[in-house]
């Protein structure tokens, strides 16, 4: 107990030193059902109405101040070239509390091969600091020394903005993204100022039609840039378009095996699991859980832009 208070102690204080600098954003084992989050031209792609929500808990095995994360996303084509969307997401890491709200728009327009989706976010995100900061010494019982540099009880908002463009096929999908346009920052009493670090992201998918029809292997892979390179390649089995199970490596981070499902009426339900690997591999560190629940309904009558709408991808 003692030992994990000490190892979370200062994971804590790592946290305060990057509130002087950059803040990176959360990822998603099961990104391609989290693309309106970091690429807005992912509005109305799926050409129906689709409300998602996902939740995943990173670093289980800690007791506290583990990075929590929540979202809540909607989105909806509106006539044939329109796209709309909102994001609301909770995120929860230290004494650090995030909500951030996104509205997406996209415009799109069909290719005989495809229809390219062009889009910008534009939003708020809210933080707040509340805690009481622990030292090795106040684990023993000592005094806890306040330091006038440490924020302890803060709150402040910030506008956000991102864009994103994605082109989807009838058997691929594929995107380009950058989060925080505009750099945000926040001044919080007492220490210097912290923003949100501009991410860039690549992210795209196959489905591969096996000779049984019964069979399709769906593969997909991101890249994100931010102040270094994260790579993450997933492949799934997808069994008589309902069934679906599949493993992804994420580099030198972790294994992650995963499981979903397609249900009636637009449901889909999908569930992962990051083995940890290497230099995050911590001892108290069990992995992170991360499941998503997906409901979509046809609003549409138009059967042109229609076509390209695959629940197997998204």
């Amino acid at each position: 107990m003692m030992r994990k208070g000490l190892i979370l102690s200062g994971l804590l204080i790592l946290l305060s030193a990057c509130w002087s600098f950059a803040q990176n954003d959360s990822h998603y084992s099961l990104f391609e059902y989290s693309q309106n989050v970091y690429n807005p031209g992912a509005a109305g792609a799926n050409n129906a109405m689709c409300i998602t929500s996902m939740h995943r808990q990173q670093w289980v095995g800690y007791e506290e101040g583990r990075p929590q994360t929540t979202i809540f996303t909607f989105d909806m084509p509106i006539k044939d070239f329109m796209g709309l969307g909102a994001v609301v997401m909770q995120e929860n890491i230290g004494f650090q509390n995030d909500v951030s709200f996104m509205i997406n728009g996209a415009y799109r327009h069909e290719f005989s091969f495809g229809i390219l989706g062009a889009g910008v976010s534009l939003g708020l995100l809210n933080r707040n600091i509340d805690g009481n900061w622990q030292t090795p010494e106040s684990l023993e019982g000592d005094p806890v020394y306040i330091d006038p540099s440490i924020p302890h009880k803060d709150s402040k908002a910030t506008f956000d903005m991102h864009l994103g463009a994605t082109l989807y096929g009838k058997d691929f999908w594929a995107g380009i993204s950058a989060s925080h346009i505009t750099k945000p920052y926040l001044k919080f009493s007492g220490t210097k100022s912290t923003y949100l670090a501009r991410h860039y992201y690549i992210a795209g998918g196959y489905n591969l039609t096996m000779p049984n029809p019964s069979s399709d292997l769906l593969f997909s892979a991101m890249a994100v840039y931010a102040s270094t390179v994260e790579f993450q390649i997933n492949v799934k089995y997808l069994y008589e378009k309902k069934f679906w199970a599949g493993l992804s490596y994420r580099y030198s981070d972790a294994v992650v095996p995963m499981l979903g499902i397609h249900l009636a009426m637009g449901l889909s339900i999908g569930y992962s699991y990051d083995i940890p690997l290497g230099k995050n591999s911590y001892k108290y560190n069990t992995g992170s859980h991360e499941i998503m629940v997906r409901y979509c309904f046809n609003v549409s009558r138009n059967n042109n832009m229609g076509r390209y709408r695959s629940v197997r991808r998204l």
